[in-house]
């Protein structure tokens, strides 16, 4: 499975918070320790502070074995471990060729080695799922214009989606609300419509409509996604037009773990939906 350095780093920012305090120090301590063994190399605790809340790209090694000599990590086979770690959060992936479309790509990094995917999406069909078309017509329904990001834009999502063909990948729960099947545009209706009923065929995908005649539900406060990973917390995404959120405190998380189920209550069955998809299609 391809290594995420979004979960890399973040697995080592705790590895290196839960060292300093258990070494009893504070970070100003730690600093002014780290400064002393390595005089060369730049301390603080603003620096402490921010590789502990994963405000890096790139750990030098030479930073992670003084912070080691600094909380009494001695043992070779475990500082070895450390710098190992420190190097695969540093590493990047193919999504780094679309910063352009994708920013820094943290979504992308960590929907890579996610072991399971529970997305609920109001307003459009997840990317997971989209087709070229469908895609190309979101993209500029996001008021972007120009022809060549467009095609990135397209072109990155359709790389993303190559996860659900692995044999490791994810399994993908997909819910959406009624009305979002409205905003296909004609002329990607059919080829839309065909493609989520083939890829739900393959049971890595469930895909789920909630009727209009449900009413309000748990979901309106918008869209959101939950990343679950074999050895890391689960992680929950937020949208926003212009950015993205990764709340981390258990309440949210266990809320949106709630949301979810009753968004699963409400909804058409699997069967169900794949039956409306297909009186859809015939409608088209």
């Amino acid at each position: 499975m391809p290594a995420s350095p979004t979960l890399r780093r973040r697995r080592l920012s705790q590895q290196l918070d839960a060292l300093r305090q258990a070494a009893g120090m504070t970070v100003d301590a730690a600093a002014k320790a780290a400064k002393k063994l390595r005089p060369d190399r730049p301390w603080s605790a603003a620096k402490i502070t921010r590789l502990e809340n994963r405000e890096w790209r790139r750990l030098q090694s030479d930073d992670v074995l003084a912070l080691l000599d600094v909380y009494g990590v001695t043992d070779k086979a475990e500082r070895d471990a450390y710098v190992r770690l420190a190097l695969e959060a540093s590493q990047t992936g193919w999504w780094v060729g679309y910063k352009d479309v994708l920013g820094a790509g943290a979504y992308v990094d960590l929907e890579t080695e996610a072991s399971r995917i529970r997305t609920y999406q109001p307003l459009v069909i997840p990317g997971l799922l989209q087709t070229e078309e469908y895609a190309r017509a979101v993209v500029r329904g996001h008021t972007v214009t120009d022809d060549r990001e467009v095609e990135r834009r397209v072109e990155a999502r359709m790389m993303r989606q190559q996860i659900l063909s692995r044999t490791d990948g994810p399994r993908l729960w997909a819910i959406v609300d009624e009305g979002v099947l409205r905003k296909v545009p004609e002329s990607a209706m059919r080829e839309q419509v065909r493609h989520l009923i083939e890829i739900q065929a393959s049971r890595r995908v469930q895909f789920q409509i909630i009727p209009d005649a449900a009413g309000p539900h748990a979901g309106m406060g918008g869209s959101f996604v939950i990343l679950d990973f074999p050895s890391d917390p689960s992680t929950v995404y937020l949208e926003h037009s212009m950015s993205g959120l990764f709340p981390e405190d258990s309440v949210e998380l266990e809320h949106y773990e709630t949301v979810y189920d009753h968004l699963h209550a409400s909804a058409l069955s699997v069967e169900e939906s794949t039956a409306y998809l297909k009186r859809l299609l015939i409608d088209h």
